[in-house]
């Protein structure tokens, strides 16, 4: 599901960029809100409660934190919050740098989880586990998606250095 989000979101958004919608006049920008359309879909499943049927909870979510980690629950709802601040960071352009790269990391970052999730058959929203072979390019996919639009985006602005005779 997720993958389609993205795959729709990039068509549409490079579909607006060729009838002129200059923000999204490149494959890259195109891509950046795209990944940030399923991030911030992704990123509200983190705080859906477990009771809810219509979409991924923070129940699903929990039973993919491997055993190993503490705080499962608090790490949910963190790596939600990280989703959410990354999709902001990417549809800005001068974040968009920092978060493509910051987003890469919490990509590899959660990929014992998406490994943890198909080795134990962990279902998922009601279906059965995404089996390894699957996940694990999908996750390679989220993190060259997410690298992409680095190569073109704008640096951080950097902060004015003082000079030694100032701070002298």
């Amino acid at each position: 599901m997720t993958i389609l989000v993205l795959l729709i979101a990039l068509a549409v958004f490079r579909g607006l960029g060729a009838l002129g919608v200059r923000r999204f006049a490149t494959w890259p920008t195109a891509a950046a809100h795209a990944l940030a359309i399923m991030l911030f879909m992704t990123s509200s499943a983190h705080f859906v409660p477990g009771d809810v049927t219509v979409m991924p909870t923070h129940d699903d979510l929990l039973a993919m934190v491997p055993p190993v980690v503490p705080f499962p629950s608090a790490m949910v709802y963190l790596t939600g919050v990280l989703e959410f601040l990354g999709a902001l960071g990417l549809i800005i352009g001068r974040t968009r740098r920092a978060a493509g790269y910051c987003l890469a990391l919490l990509f590899v970052i959660m990929l014992p989880a998406n490994v943890y999730a198909a080795v134990a058959e962990v279902p998922f929203d009601g279906a059965p586990a995404t089996p390894l072979w699957q996940r694990i390019p999908e996750q390679i996919l989220y993190i060259a998606v997410a690298l992409w639009p680095t190569r073109g985006a704008l640096p951080l602005p950097r902060l004015p250095m003082r000079s030694r005779r100032q701070a002298a």
